[in-house]
Order: C-alpha cells, then structure tokens, then sequence
C-alpha cells in the first residue's frame, strides 16, 4: 500500500510513520496540502493520505477531487480534543488516529481504509483450475484478459496475477473504465498538458504513467468508446501514449490486465469492440466461474467474510450454524462473491445467540433465504401450489403497472434493481441488461427531477474488487 503522510514530520507522526512501514507500506511525505495534490497530479500515486488535522482537510479532497483524484484520508494529530476530531472527519477524512500512535490502531486503520487486504479464497477444484493456469502465466509479459459474471472476483485474480508477476514490487493501478465518463476517460488514461482544454490548470500524469513498471488493470474495458479503444490499442502495440494536448509520445513500460463481465466475441459482432484489441487483449483468457458453478467456495468465503466484519464492528466471531451453510450452499448467488459478501457482513450484524444461524442471513430486501425459520409460518398457512403461487404473483404484477406509463415503469424497474445491488452501478446494469452509461444517464434524470437514488452502501465494499 503506498502511504502518502502530509504535515509536518514531528516525532509522533514519524512514529506512526515507521508503524505503517512495518506494516508494508511505501511511505513518501509532504509538509503542505497543495504539494500533496500535486504530487497525486504528477502521477505519484497513494492509495492513503494521512494528513494532519491542522490541515484544511476539506479544501484538500476538494483540490483532489477537481483533479479526478479519489484517495481516501485519515486524519491524525497530537492533542486534538473531540471536537476537532469530529470537524476532521466532518471535513471528509474516513478515521481520526489519536497521536502518539498505537501499532495495532494504525494497522487496523490502514487496512480498514485502503481494503488493501484481498485473499484469494478458494476450495472448489473448478477454481483450483483457473488459479493453477493464472500461476503459470504470470510471470510472463503476456496480456490477460479475466471474464466472468459481476462479482465473481476478477480484480482479486487481476491482483494475484500482478503479486506473482515479475512486477510485483512496482505499482498496481486500477482504472473502472465503466465509472469515468467517455469526455474524461482519455485524459484519466494517458494525461494531458497545461491548457489542453478548459479546465486543465496543469500537466496531469495518467495512469498509463503512474503505472510505469507495474501493472495497469483495464477494467470493465467492453464500456469503453471504440474511438479510445484505437488510442489503447497503439498504446499496447508500440509502448507509447500520447498526453491530450502533448506534442510528442512518451514511452511506458507496464502490463495489462482487463477484465469484462460481457461476451468481448459478440461486442465485437455487434461493432462496439475493436477485434484488434481483442486479441491483443486476450492472449491469455482466465473465465472465472460463478459461485454457482464452484459450491465448495461458498463455505469458506462465508466464514472469510464473517471474521472480516466480526472484526470490523468489534463483534465476535461466530461459527455458521450447519442449517445456515446448507441454506447459503443452495442459494443461487447471482450476485456472486460480492453478494454473499454483503449477506454475510448482515448476518453478523442480525445474528443473536452463540451461533450464526440461516434467519440472520437475508437478503437485500429483508426477506431471509431459502429454508430460513421466520418463512416457515407463511408457507404453512397457505400453499397454493406452484401454479397457484404463479398467478397470484402475475396478478400482483399486472395491477401495479395498471395505471404507470412506460418511463414510470422504467425508473422503478431501474431504483428497484439498484437497491438490490446496494447501489452497484456495475452489478444493477448487468442484471437490467444495459451499459453503465445508459443507467448513468438515467439516475442523472431521476436526480435533476428530484428523486433520491442509492448510494452504494458503505462498509460493505467487495473484497472481490468493486467491480469485478
């Protein structure tokens, strides 16, 4: 993890420093905010700051955000009473470390904060076999490209390629290509000059340059506009990128690794992807199954995820009751890795008793899984039988889309499945079928009409990768 500290290097914040280097971070330092961001703008990227709480923390993410920079903060200090840790973290920072530092506090922040922490968990023979292939192309220079359903882990296996590579000790950089809109994903890729179009107040290293050395992970690259796909393609080709507005190539040296939750052969059928870049993409294809398609998975990530976020809320850990692996083994997992993930991180917060049993493992909505106590008494009630159960629910159906017109049947078809997906924009637009900028400018006119729409809930960010 790299760890960029900001504020004067006191004795105390040196202390925290050397903590977070035994821990494994790379540690660099700045004494001001504006030289903070403009590091992060040169391309010295951090996955932390750690910023001391006389800072202006608030005009600092703000800087960084105008740059299209996203690093999480901690604050820290010496002294700071409970009101200036509170304005710290009203201020936009995610933790408040008290100085002089403890070591367990700091590990704990660092690998709360950064989520740098992302096994591979398995047990399935199914993905012994995708693992197996991954370890012996990884040491090569060969570009990979990972598929699989949303969710399933395909930046956990980006990760493990680069842990294994002969890049290991060089930077991972990740870019969603879904997430960044097409105006500015060329930019966020390859950088741009001083002036290149409005709003460019400086050079802007892209991530082609910070990952110089390393690895770079193209993610949900089938979102991208086939216009840039031609920039990317002699980028892989030649080793060179070109900075918007830049007057002259600049070498790089880097691996990629992309992943799709899409059919790349049919994209590119239908037009919206270079066959090209495909093969030069896919020289190597890791297919990761689905949880489905592995059941000895489930077990063990359920028990992975359980002392994760046992730990996290400070709660026990609670063994899985034999009525719950057995109801979570059963269970079709569309979601995959990342939605027995977040059933998981509920059921340790719901379950009472000494045990982890199948009523505290629930879904989205509320509604408990497959063979769960609490919809026992409904069922005994009334059974109308499979057909029966059929048109009571077709009927429920058809009276409440009586009445809405089509674009009212729309957006709640839409705020529907994004709740399910605890507000994954990824995950709800490959359920509903559509790309992510389609539901992006869908909730963008939901928003200007003033509806709320979900937020991707927080603590629950996928050890799978937020959108693999």
């Amino acid at each position: 993890m790299r760890l960029l500290v900001v504020g004067r290097l006191s004795g105390q914040l040196a202390t925290a420093v050397k903590m977070a280097m035994t821990h494994g971070a790379k540690v660099s330092h700045v004494e001001r905010a504006d030289q903070a961001t403009e590091q992060l703008r040169r391309g010295q990227g951090a996955d932390l700051l750690m910023v001391d709480y006389r800072i202006d923390i608030a005009s600092l993410i703000a800087a960084n955000e105008a740059e299209r920079i996203h690093v999480p903060v901690v604050a820290c200090g010496v002294d700071a009473d409970a009101k200036e840790a509170a304005d710290a973290i009203r201020a936009g920072a995610k933790e408040f470390i008290p100085l002089p530092p403890d070591a367990e506090l700091i590990a704990a922040v660092l690998s709360a904060v950064a989520d740098d922490e992302k096994p591979m968990i398995l047990a399935d023979p199914a993905m012994r076999a995708v693992v197996q292939l991954a370890d012996q192309v990884a040491a090569s220079e060969a570009s990979i490209l990972i598929t699989g359903e949303s969710g399933v882990g395909k930046e956990v296996m980006a990760r493990h390629l680069h842990t294994r590579s002969r890049r290991a000790d060089k930077a991972f950089i990740s870019v969603n290509c879904a997430a960044i809109p097409d105006n500015l994903l060329e930019s966020e890729l390859f950088g741009h000059e001083k002036g290149a179009f409005t709003g460019a107040v400086a050079r802007r290293i892209g991530k082609f340059e910070e990952a110089d050395g390393g690895t770079l992970l193209l993610d949900e690259i089938s979102e991208m506009d086939v216009r840039l796909q031609a920039k990317l393609l002699r980028a892989i080709q030649e080793r060179v990128i070109d900075r918007v507005g830049g007057s002259k190539p600049v070498p790089v040296n880097i691996r990629i690794i992309a992943t799709s939750n899409r059919d790349l052969a049919k994209s590119v059928a239908e037009g919206t992807f270079r066959e090209d870049l495909l093969y030069r993409l896919n020289v190597v294809n890791l297919r990761i199954p689905s949880l489905r398609e592995r059941p000895a998975d489930i077990a063990v990530l359920a028990e992975h995820f359980v002392k994760k976020y046992a730990a996290a809320n400070g709660m026990p850990v609670k063994p899985l009751a034999v009525s719950a692996v057995r109801s979570i083994t059963a269970h079709p997992w569309h979601g995959n890795v990342r939605e027995l993930e977040n059933a998981m991180h509920r059921a340790v917060l719901l379950s009472v008793g000494s045990e982890i049993d199948v009523d505290a493992i629930r879904l989205p909505d509320g509604r408990p899984l497959l063979g769960g106590a609490s919809a026992a008494p409904v069922a005994a009630a009334y059974d109308p039988g499979v057909a029966g159960t059929a048109a009571q629910m077709a009927d429920a159906v058809t009276r409440s889309f009586v009445g809405q017109t089509v674009a009212e049947m729309e957006k709640s078809l839409i705020l529907d499945t994004l709740n399910h997906c605890l507000g994954n924009r990824t995950h709800a637009a490959n359920i509903l079928g559509i790309s992510i900028r389609t539901l992006r400018n869908k909730l963008n006119e939901y928003a200007d009409q003033g509806t709320s729409i979900p937020a991707p809930q927080s603590g629950v960010a996928s050890a799978y990768g937020s959108a693999g």
